[in-house]
C-alpha cells in the first residue's frame, strides 16, 4: 500500500514535466554553444581571415619574421614559397604558409620586441 502510493506520485509528476522538458534541456547547450561561438570561434576565424590577408598582400621587400622566429626580407615569391633573406647572401625557401607577421618599418628585429 505504501509503495503503490509512492509509484502513483511519481508517474503524475513525471507526465506533466515531460512536456516542457524537451526543450528545457536544450536550452543550456544553445547557451554553452553561442558562448563558445563568441569566446572561441568567431576571434579565432577573425584572426585566420586577417592572416590570410596579409599572406596574399605580401610583396618583394617586405620584411617578415617566421613561425619559427626568424627575421628576413622577402626577395622572391611564388604561390606557395617565399624566399627570405636572413643575412648578407644568406636565403631560405619558407612556406608562404608559415610566415607570421610583418614587421613594421623602424622596428628593429634585434630590439626584442
Amino acid at each position: 500500500m505504501l509503495f503503490d502510493s509512492i509509484a502513483y506520485a511519481m508517474g503524475a509528476g513525471g507526465a506533466e514535466g515531460g512536456q516542457g522538458g524537451g526543450f528545457q534541456a536544450l536550452i543550456p547547450l544553445i547557451l554553452m554553444f553561442a558562448i563558445f561561438y563568441f569566446l572561441l570561434i568567431r576571434p579565432q576565424q577573425k584572426k585566420m581571415k586577417t592572416h590570410r590577408e596579409m599572406l596574399s598582400n605580401l610583396k618583394n621587400g617586405d620584411q617578415i619574421i617566421t613561425n619559427g622566429g626568424l627575421y628576413g626580407k622577402i626577395t622572391g615569391l611564388t604561390d606557395t614559397m617565399a624566399t627570405v633573406e636572413i643575412a648578407d647572401r644568406v636565403r631560405i625557401k619558407v612556406s608562404r604558409s608559415h610566415i607570421g607577421n610583418l614587421v613594421q618599418l623602424g622596428q628593429d628585429p634585434n630590439s626584442g620586441q
